[in-house]
């Protein structure tokens, strides 16, 4: 057994797992990281990318990857240390900082036309925004078949000013507080820090959780030499069925956004994201340097639906059995799986990568690889991973 309660032996069986997706050409190169009692394992295999400089460079811990929707308990974090110096208030309404949103209507019917309308019951709130229940976000349709789908679609990414803009014309989808809804909230979130702060989202991330915790790569856009570490995306070509670039080291990563995405902008190394983890996992500090109370911590880290709200919300029935959502991820509330245990919390992004804090067993895991839509949890591969994470405990 090691000093942290995993068995090396049963440790190999992670590897063995990861080089077994790297053989396939699923991924050119994955990275684990299971850190657990102050231990620190990491298994990297594989590659940057299949073709080009990127086949020559080892995966690593400080391998650069798009972390997508990873972004959202980062942003999430960072507004509660604006909570925590009273520059906003969880439940104060958000009209000030973002008159957008203020006085807002509500469809009467969430697949009906845009003017068909009914005013909103009462303010947005910043809990509103954290937990995902502000009224509006993802609307899953076929183009053409629900108005408020191909508006929001619309919106595109714009500067933050132009976006609000637009998303303030929209109607909301649901009442404020009636239903959780994914995605847009996180961004509505990235706007208010910024306005806020008066600076950038990505600046008030950098002051407010990225340097205090030493996690110099992670950032909205990849720069200089550093671009060198940068993990090639993949996806699948849906007409042909064959692996192509989805993004490249020169692609949209390379430079500078025109718009901070709260939901999903940022770049991260494996490195970096355990830093942050470990200090939720640890009530808020990490390597003496804290960056929100033990308080604050255990309110973005526990359930905040009502039986209700689950009731009519997620993205298929059910979507809410094992699960709950905190302050922008989501919380385990029972375990059916050997995996993560209740009361887990963290979240998945779009290109493959995962993280999750168990209190119960005092353990961070994360997960790195970059293809476009590996992160979905339902897929076999996740219940592999976590499978083999959990059974290399020892104690």
């Amino acid at each position: 057994m090691t000093t942290g309660g995993f068995s090396s032996k049963r440790l190999a069986r992670v590897r063995e797992l990861l080089e077994r997706h790297v053989d396939s050409g699923f991924v050119p190169g994955m990275v684990a990281v299971l850190a657990r009692h102050g231990e620190v394992h990491i298994e990297a295999t594989g590659n940057l990318a299949f073709e080009g400089a990127g086949s020559r460079t080892p995966m690593a811990g400080d391998t650069i990857c798009r972390v997508a929707s990873m972004t959202k308990p980062l942003v999430a974090a960072c507004a509660m240390t604006l909570v925590e110096d009273r520059t906003l208030r969880l439940d104060d309404p958000v009209d000030d900082l973002l008159p957008e949103l203020a006085d807002m209507t509500v469809l009467a019917d969430p697949r009906g036309p845009l003017e068909d309308t009914v005013p909103a019951k009462r303010p947005i709130t910043l809990r509103d925004l954290l937990t995902f229940t502000l009224g509006t976000g993802m609307v899953l349709a076929e183009p053409g078949t629900v108005p408020i789908s191909d508006a929001l679609n619309a919106l595109g990414h714009p500067p933050p000013e132009e976006w609000m803009r637009r998303l303030g014309t929209l109607p909301l989808v649901h009442q404020p507080g009636e239903r959780w809804m994914y995605e847009t909230a996180a961004d509505v979130t990235g706007v208010l820090i910024a306005r806020a702060t008066g600076m950038s989202l990505g600046h008030a991330l950098r002051e407010r959780i990225c340097d205090p915790l030493g996690m110099k790569d992670t950032a909205f856009s990849v720069r200089g030499e550093s671009v060198g570490r940068l993990a090639t995306a993949y996806e699948l070509d849906a007409a042909t069925g064959e692996r192509v670039v989805e993004d490249g080291p020169d692609g949209r990563w390379s430079r500078p956004p025109a718009f901070e995405g709260g939901g999903g902008g940022l770049v991260s190394t494996a490195g970096d994201y355990l830093a942050f983890a470990s200090a939720l996992l640890a009530g808020g500090s990490h390597h003496g340097e804290r960056v929100l109370s033990r308080p604050s911590v255990t309110l973005m880290t526990r359930d905040h639906l009502t039986p209700a709200q689950k009731a009519v919300s997620g993205f298929w029935p059910g979507y809410f059995d094992t699960m709950g959502w905190g302050f922008g991820m989501s919380v385990r509330t029972r375990s059916t799986q050997p995996g993560p245990s209740a009361g887990s919390y963290g979240w998945p992004g779009l290109y493959g990568t995962a993280w999750y804090n168990d209190p119960a067993e005092n353990m961070t895991t994360i997960f790195m690889m970059q293809r476009a839509h590996a992160g979905d949890q339902r897929l076999p591969m996740w219940n592999d991973f976590w499978t083999a994470v959990h059974q290399a405990i020892d104690d």
